[in-house]
Protein backbone atom coordinates (compact mmCIF):
# COMPACT_ATOMS: atom_id res chain seq x y z
CA UNK A 1 0.00 0.00 0.00
CA UNK A 2 1.53 3.21 -1.05
CA UNK A 3 1.43 6.13 1.37
CA UNK A 4 -0.37 9.11 0.58
CA UNK A 5 2.16 12.24 -1.09
CA UNK A 6 2.44 15.40 0.99
CA UNK A 7 1.31 17.38 -2.20
CA UNK A 8 -1.17 14.69 -4.08
CA UNK A 9 -4.70 16.52 -5.10
CA UNK A 10 -7.62 15.49 -3.77
CA UNK A 11 -8.53 13.78 -6.63
CA UNK A 12 -5.59 11.37 -6.29
CA UNK A 13 -6.37 10.86 -2.59
CA UNK A 14 -9.82 9.54 -3.29
CA UNK A 15 -8.66 7.42 -6.62
CA UNK A 16 -9.39 3.68 -5.57
CA UNK A 17 -9.09 0.27 -7.60
CA UNK A 18 -12.05 -1.37 -5.72
CA UNK A 19 -14.23 -0.72 -2.69
CA UNK A 20 -15.14 -2.88 0.55
CA UNK A 21 -18.85 -2.18 1.26
CA UNK A 22 -21.09 -3.31 4.40
CA UNK A 23 -24.51 -4.18 4.79
CA UNK A 24 -26.72 -4.39 8.11
CA UNK A 25 -30.13 -5.77 8.37
CA UNK A 26 -31.95 -3.62 10.87
CA UNK A 27 -34.93 -6.43 10.75
CA UNK A 28 -32.51 -8.66 13.16
CA UNK A 29 -30.66 -6.29 14.86
CA UNK A 30 -31.23 -6.78 18.64
CA UNK A 31 -29.45 -4.33 20.21
CA UNK A 32 -26.80 -6.59 22.23
CA UNK A 33 -24.31 -3.88 21.28
CA UNK A 34 -21.77 -7.25 20.20
CA UNK A 35 -20.09 -4.75 17.77
CA UNK A 36 -19.38 -2.05 19.54
CA UNK A 37 -18.01 -4.08 22.44
CA UNK A 38 -15.76 -6.43 19.59
CA UNK A 39 -14.89 -2.23 17.91
CA UNK A 40 -14.16 -0.51 21.36
CA UNK A 41 -11.72 -3.31 23.26
CA UNK A 42 -9.88 -4.02 20.13
CA UNK A 43 -9.50 -0.19 18.56
CA UNK A 44 -10.22 2.33 21.58
CA UNK A 45 -9.02 1.49 24.69
CA UNK A 46 -5.87 3.88 24.67
CA UNK A 47 -5.88 6.94 26.64
CA UNK A 48 -8.16 9.44 25.61
CA UNK A 49 -10.04 7.46 23.50
CA UNK A 50 -12.84 6.78 26.38
CA UNK A 51 -15.86 8.54 24.26
CA UNK A 52 -15.10 6.85 21.49
CA UNK A 53 -17.16 4.19 20.00
CA UNK A 54 -15.97 3.73 16.53
CA UNK A 55 -18.84 1.33 15.73
CA UNK A 56 -22.17 2.14 17.88
CA UNK A 57 -25.73 1.21 18.25
CA UNK A 58 -27.91 3.52 19.27
CA UNK A 59 -32.01 3.47 19.33
CA UNK A 60 -33.95 4.88 17.10
CA UNK A 61 -35.77 7.19 17.14
CA UNK A 62 -33.77 9.08 19.56
CA UNK A 63 -30.31 11.43 19.61
CA UNK A 64 -28.23 8.89 18.00
CA UNK A 65 -24.50 9.02 18.84
CA UNK A 66 -22.88 11.51 18.72
CA UNK A 67 -25.63 13.27 20.16
CA UNK A 68 -28.28 14.85 17.34
CA UNK A 69 -25.32 14.60 15.04
CA UNK A 70 -28.36 14.42 12.05
CA UNK A 71 -28.57 18.08 13.02
CA UNK A 72 -24.91 19.19 12.93
CA UNK A 73 -24.18 19.79 9.19
CA UNK A 74 -21.91 18.64 7.05
CA UNK A 75 -21.79 16.61 3.63
CA UNK A 76 -22.89 18.50 0.41
CA UNK A 77 -25.52 19.87 -0.93
CA UNK A 78 -27.65 19.09 -3.88
CA UNK A 79 -25.43 21.00 -5.99
CA UNK A 80 -22.37 19.18 -4.46
CA UNK A 81 -21.15 22.21 -2.48
CA UNK A 82 -19.94 21.57 1.16
CA UNK A 83 -22.30 22.51 3.97
CA UNK A 84 -21.43 23.73 7.13
CA UNK A 85 -21.14 21.39 9.99
CA UNK A 86 -20.61 21.82 13.78
CA UNK A 87 -18.14 19.94 16.26
CA UNK A 88 -20.00 17.74 18.97
CA UNK A 89 -18.58 18.18 22.33
CA UNK A 90 -17.30 15.49 24.76
CA UNK A 91 -20.72 15.15 26.10
CA UNK A 92 -22.29 14.40 22.82
CA UNK A 93 -19.93 11.82 22.25
CA UNK A 94 -21.03 9.90 25.32
CA UNK A 95 -18.72 11.57 27.55
CA UNK A 96 -16.75 8.68 29.39
CA UNK A 97 -19.35 7.96 32.55
CA UNK A 98 -17.81 6.86 35.94
CA UNK A 99 -19.54 4.32 38.41
CA UNK A 100 -19.04 4.25 42.13
CA UNK A 101 -18.38 0.66 42.41
CA UNK A 102 -16.48 1.41 45.20
CA UNK A 103 -18.27 2.26 47.26
CA UNK A 104 -21.63 0.26 46.41
CA UNK A 105 -19.69 -3.79 46.09
CA UNK A 106 -17.11 -2.85 49.16
CA UNK A 107 -18.06 0.45 51.34
CA UNK A 108 -19.79 -1.39 53.80
CA UNK A 109 -23.07 1.16 53.17
CA UNK A 110 -25.75 -1.71 52.51
CA UNK A 111 -28.59 -0.71 50.27
CA UNK A 112 -27.93 2.86 51.69
CA UNK A 113 -25.24 3.35 48.45
CA UNK A 114 -26.92 2.73 45.13
CA UNK A 115 -24.81 2.36 41.58
CA UNK A 116 -24.98 5.56 39.98
CA UNK A 117 -22.86 7.43 36.93
CA UNK A 118 -20.65 11.07 37.32
CA UNK A 119 -19.67 12.92 34.68
CA UNK A 120 -16.01 12.32 34.06
CA UNK A 121 -14.94 16.13 33.10
CA UNK A 122 -17.54 17.29 36.52
CA UNK A 123 -18.00 14.70 38.83
CA UNK A 124 -21.35 15.64 38.87
CA UNK A 125 -24.60 13.99 37.55
CA UNK A 126 -24.28 13.70 33.80
CA UNK A 127 -26.74 15.29 31.52
CA UNK A 128 -26.53 13.12 28.75
CA UNK A 129 -24.84 9.39 27.83
CA UNK A 130 -24.07 6.84 25.19
CA UNK A 131 -27.56 4.89 25.17
CA UNK A 132 -28.82 7.64 27.49
CA UNK A 133 -32.24 7.03 25.40
CA UNK A 134 -32.03 3.58 24.83
CA UNK A 135 -35.34 1.69 23.94
CA UNK A 136 -37.39 4.94 24.22
CA UNK A 137 -39.34 5.38 20.57
CA UNK A 138 -41.88 6.63 18.83
CA UNK A 139 -45.64 6.55 18.19
CA UNK A 140 -49.03 6.97 20.12
CA UNK A 141 -50.34 5.05 22.66
CA UNK A 142 -50.74 1.82 22.16
CA UNK A 143 -48.90 1.65 18.67
CA UNK A 144 -45.25 2.42 20.51
CA UNK A 145 -42.19 1.56 18.38
CA UNK A 146 -38.38 1.27 18.21
CA UNK A 147 -35.44 0.11 16.65
CA UNK A 148 -31.63 -0.74 16.68
CA UNK A 149 -29.17 1.92 14.35
CA UNK A 150 -25.99 0.34 13.86
CA UNK A 151 -23.04 3.03 12.81
CA UNK A 152 -19.76 3.48 12.04
CA UNK A 153 -17.81 5.09 9.41
CA UNK A 154 -19.31 4.69 6.00
CA UNK A 155 -16.30 5.16 4.22
CA UNK A 156 -17.81 7.36 1.32
CA UNK A 157 -16.73 7.29 -1.95
CA UNK A 158 -17.10 11.10 -1.90
CA UNK A 159 -15.43 11.45 1.36
CA UNK A 160 -16.10 15.22 2.54
CA UNK A 161 -13.64 14.67 5.96
CA UNK A 162 -11.03 14.21 2.85
CA UNK A 163 -11.61 17.22 1.20
CA UNK A 164 -11.80 19.49 4.58
CA UNK A 165 -8.28 18.18 5.75
CA UNK A 166 -5.93 20.97 4.81
CA UNK A 167 -3.19 18.56 6.00
CA UNK A 168 -3.54 15.69 3.17
CA UNK A 169 -3.83 13.86 6.61
CA UNK A 170 -7.17 11.58 4.97
CA UNK A 171 -6.96 9.42 1.97
CA UNK A 172 -8.56 6.12 0.38
CA UNK A 173 -6.66 3.46 0.13
CA UNK A 174 -6.09 2.45 -3.39
CA UNK A 175 -6.78 -1.17 -3.37
CA UNK A 176 -9.59 -1.46 -1.19
CA UNK A 177 -11.41 2.45 -0.60
CA UNK A 178 -11.19 2.39 2.91
CA UNK A 179 -10.97 6.11 4.71
CA UNK A 180 -7.67 6.43 6.60
CA UNK A 181 -6.07 9.40 9.11
CA UNK A 182 -2.58 9.65 8.89
CA UNK A 183 -1.40 10.19 12.56
CA UNK A 184 1.66 11.77 11.54
CA UNK A 185 0.15 14.58 9.74
CA UNK A 186 -3.14 15.29 11.17
CA UNK A 187 -2.91 18.67 13.28
CA UNK A 188 -6.24 18.12 15.19
CA UNK A 189 -7.97 21.32 13.43
CA UNK A 190 -11.26 19.19 13.69
CA UNK A 191 -12.56 20.38 10.11
CA UNK A 192 -12.72 16.85 8.92
CA UNK A 193 -15.28 16.54 11.87
CA UNK A 194 -17.16 18.94 11.06
CA UNK A 195 -17.11 17.75 7.40
CA UNK A 196 -18.17 14.94 8.52
CA UNK A 197 -22.75 14.65 8.46
CA UNK A 198 -21.93 11.42 10.02
CA UNK A 199 -20.18 12.59 12.53
CA UNK A 200 -18.24 9.36 12.63
CA UNK A 201 -14.70 11.46 13.18
CA UNK A 202 -13.39 11.51 17.05
CA UNK A 203 -10.69 13.90 18.62
CA UNK A 204 -8.70 12.82 20.98
CA UNK A 205 -7.63 15.11 23.70
CA UNK A 206 -4.34 13.63 24.83
CA UNK A 207 -3.09 13.46 21.39
CA UNK A 208 -4.59 16.21 19.92
CA UNK A 209 -5.49 14.15 17.13
CA UNK A 210 -8.57 12.77 15.12
CA UNK A 211 -9.03 9.42 14.97
CA UNK A 212 -11.84 6.51 13.23
CA UNK A 213 -12.77 3.49 12.17
CA UNK A 214 -10.65 2.06 9.80
CA UNK A 215 -12.70 -0.73 8.33
CA UNK A 216 -10.22 -3.45 10.70
CA UNK A 217 -7.54 -3.11 7.69
CA UNK A 218 -5.54 -5.30 9.09
CA UNK A 219 -7.77 -7.77 9.07
CA UNK A 220 -9.19 -6.91 5.94
CA UNK A 221 -5.66 -7.40 4.01
CA UNK A 222 -5.39 -11.08 5.54
CA UNK A 223 -9.30 -11.56 4.26
CA UNK A 224 -10.56 -11.24 7.96
CA UNK A 225 -13.96 -9.65 7.59
CA UNK A 226 -14.32 -6.75 10.54
CA UNK A 227 -14.88 -7.17 14.23
CA UNK A 228 -17.63 -5.58 14.51
CA UNK A 229 -19.70 -7.88 11.17
CA UNK A 230 -17.62 -11.22 12.47
CA UNK A 231 -19.05 -10.98 16.38
CA UNK A 232 -22.23 -9.97 15.62
CA UNK A 233 -24.73 -13.09 16.70
CA UNK A 234 -27.57 -12.34 14.85
CA UNK A 235 -26.52 -12.73 11.13
CA UNK A 236 -26.81 -9.06 10.16
CA UNK A 237 -23.89 -8.19 8.52
CA UNK A 238 -22.44 -8.92 4.76
CA UNK A 239 -19.22 -7.36 4.30
CA UNK A 240 -17.15 -7.36 0.72
CA UNK A 241 -16.11 -5.65 -2.47
CA UNK A 242 -19.16 -3.69 -3.97
CA UNK A 243 -17.97 -5.27 -7.21
CA UNK A 244 -17.59 -9.15 -6.70
CA UNK A 245 -20.81 -9.66 -9.04
CA UNK A 246 -20.92 -13.28 -7.13
CA UNK A 247 -21.46 -12.27 -3.75
CA UNK A 248 -23.80 -11.90 -1.62
CA UNK A 249 -23.74 -8.16 -0.49
CA UNK A 250 -23.29 -7.06 -4.76
CA UNK A 251 -26.23 -8.96 -5.16
CA UNK A 252 -28.86 -7.27 -2.73
CA UNK A 253 -27.40 -3.70 -3.62
CA UNK A 254 -26.97 -3.87 -7.57
CA UNK A 255 -29.40 -7.16 -8.45
CA UNK A 256 -32.32 -7.07 -5.91
CA UNK A 257 -31.34 -3.28 -4.96
CA UNK A 258 -33.40 -3.55 -1.67
CA UNK A 259 -29.98 -2.37 0.07
CA UNK A 260 -30.27 1.41 0.80
CA UNK A 261 -27.79 3.97 2.39
CA UNK A 262 -28.05 6.15 5.27
CA UNK A 263 -29.25 9.93 4.68
CA UNK A 264 -28.32 9.57 1.22
CA UNK A 265 -29.28 13.41 0.66
CA UNK A 266 -25.96 13.86 2.49
CA UNK A 267 -24.47 13.68 -0.87
CA UNK A 268 -21.42 11.47 0.26
CA UNK A 269 -22.40 7.71 -1.40
CA UNK A 270 -21.63 6.34 1.46
CA UNK A 271 -20.44 2.57 1.50
CA UNK A 272 -22.52 1.16 4.20
CA UNK A 273 -25.67 0.25 3.61
CA UNK A 274 -28.80 -0.95 5.32
CA UNK A 275 -32.16 -3.56 4.73
CA UNK A 276 -34.83 -1.01 6.30
CA UNK A 277 -37.14 -2.48 8.63
CA UNK A 278 -39.90 -4.01 6.39
CA UNK A 279 -42.04 -5.39 9.26
CA UNK A 280 -42.58 -3.59 12.36
CA UNK A 281 -44.69 -4.97 15.24
CA UNK A 282 -48.56 -5.16 13.84
CA UNK A 283 -50.67 -1.66 14.82
CA UNK A 284 -53.56 -1.95 17.06
CA UNK A 285 -57.16 0.17 15.76
CA UNK A 286 -58.92 1.82 17.59
CA UNK A 287 -61.27 -0.93 18.50
CA UNK A 288 -58.37 -3.06 19.69
CA UNK A 289 -58.12 -5.31 16.96
CA UNK A 290 -54.63 -6.18 15.04
CA UNK A 291 -54.11 -4.67 11.85
CA UNK A 292 -52.02 -6.03 8.50
CA UNK A 293 -50.27 -2.48 8.83
CA UNK A 294 -46.97 -2.00 11.02
CA UNK A 295 -46.10 0.69 13.53
CA UNK A 296 -43.59 2.94 11.66
CA UNK A 297 -44.62 5.05 9.32
CA UNK A 298 -43.11 5.49 6.16
CA UNK A 299 -42.33 8.94 6.80
CA UNK A 300 -39.81 7.95 9.62
CA UNK A 301 -37.96 5.61 6.89
CA UNK A 302 -37.99 7.62 4.12
CA UNK A 303 -36.20 11.06 6.63
CA UNK A 304 -33.01 7.87 6.99
CA UNK A 305 -33.46 6.57 3.77
CA UNK A 306 -34.91 8.49 0.89
CA UNK A 307 -38.27 8.46 -0.96
CA UNK A 308 -36.71 4.71 -2.43
CA UNK A 309 -37.18 3.09 0.53
CA UNK A 310 -41.30 2.79 0.16
CA UNK A 311 -40.45 0.26 -3.09
CA UNK A 312 -37.86 -1.46 -1.25
CA UNK A 313 -39.99 -2.14 1.58
CA UNK A 314 -43.45 -3.25 -0.83
CA UNK A 315 -40.45 -5.42 -2.55
CA UNK A 316 -39.79 -6.94 0.64
CA UNK A 317 -42.94 -8.00 2.20
CA UNK A 318 -43.82 -9.35 -1.15
CA UNK A 319 -40.42 -11.64 -1.07
CA UNK A 320 -41.13 -12.79 2.52
CA UNK A 321 -44.85 -13.64 1.23
CA UNK A 322 -43.16 -16.06 -1.51
CA UNK A 323 -41.41 -17.55 0.92
CA UNK A 324 -44.13 -18.02 3.17
CA UNK A 325 -46.63 -19.51 0.15
CA UNK A 326 -43.20 -22.09 -0.64
CA UNK A 327 -42.50 -20.22 -3.24
CA UNK A 328 -38.48 -19.01 -4.16
CA UNK A 329 -37.14 -16.32 -2.64
CA UNK A 330 -33.12 -15.59 -3.19
CA UNK A 331 -33.58 -12.17 -1.40
CA UNK A 332 -35.27 -14.15 1.75
CA UNK A 333 -32.14 -16.66 1.72
CA UNK A 334 -29.95 -13.98 1.43
CA UNK A 335 -31.42 -12.34 4.10
CA UNK A 336 -31.95 -15.43 6.26
CA UNK A 337 -28.02 -16.46 5.80
CA UNK A 338 -27.83 -19.85 6.63
CA UNK A 339 -24.56 -20.35 5.16
CA UNK A 340 -22.95 -17.80 7.86
CA UNK A 341 -19.58 -18.42 5.97
CA UNK A 342 -21.31 -16.83 2.68
CA UNK A 343 -21.89 -13.07 4.40
CA UNK A 344 -18.21 -12.80 4.01
CA UNK A 345 -17.34 -13.78 0.41
CA UNK A 346 -13.06 -13.36 0.46
CA UNK A 347 -13.08 -12.54 4.29
CA UNK A 348 -13.84 -15.81 5.86
CA UNK A 349 -10.65 -16.59 7.34
CA UNK A 350 -10.90 -17.30 10.62
CA UNK A 351 -9.19 -14.57 12.70
CA UNK A 352 -7.21 -17.48 14.86
CA UNK A 353 -5.44 -18.22 11.42
CA UNK A 354 -4.19 -14.65 11.18
CA UNK A 355 -1.44 -12.56 12.45
CA UNK A 356 -1.29 -12.87 16.16
CA UNK A 357 -4.18 -10.08 18.41
CA UNK A 358 -1.26 -8.29 20.04
CA UNK A 359 -0.22 -7.60 16.93
CA UNK A 360 -3.28 -6.74 15.37
CA UNK A 361 -4.24 -4.49 18.63
CA UNK A 362 -0.81 -2.65 18.48
CA UNK A 363 -1.13 -1.87 15.14
CA UNK A 364 -0.75 1.83 14.32
CA UNK A 365 -3.65 3.87 13.03
CA UNK A 366 -0.90 5.81 10.85
CA UNK A 367 -0.70 3.02 7.68
CA UNK A 368 2.92 1.81 7.14
CA UNK A 369 4.79 3.61 4.65
CA UNK A 370 6.07 1.28 1.34
CA UNK A 371 8.55 2.64 -0.94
Amino acid sequence: MAHAPQGASKEELKRHKRHIANIIDLNKCMGCQTCSAACKSLWTSREGTEHMRWMNVSTYPGAGYPRNYEQMGGGFDAEGEPTPGALPNYVDSGDALEFNHAEVLYGGTGDKAHLKPSAALTGEDPEWGYNWDEDEGAGKWPNGYYFYLPRKCYHCTDAPCLDACTHNAIYKRDEDGIVVLDQDRCHGDRLCVEACPYKAIYYNPVTEKGEKCIMCYPRVEQGIAPACDRQCPGRTRLFGYSDDEDSDLYKMINVHKVALPLHPEFGTDPNVFYIPPFESTKAFAEDGSITDVGRIEMSVLEELFGPDVEQVVRKLRDEREKKKRGEPSEIMDLLIGRNYWDRFKGFDKDPAEGQADEQVISFRLTPKQTA
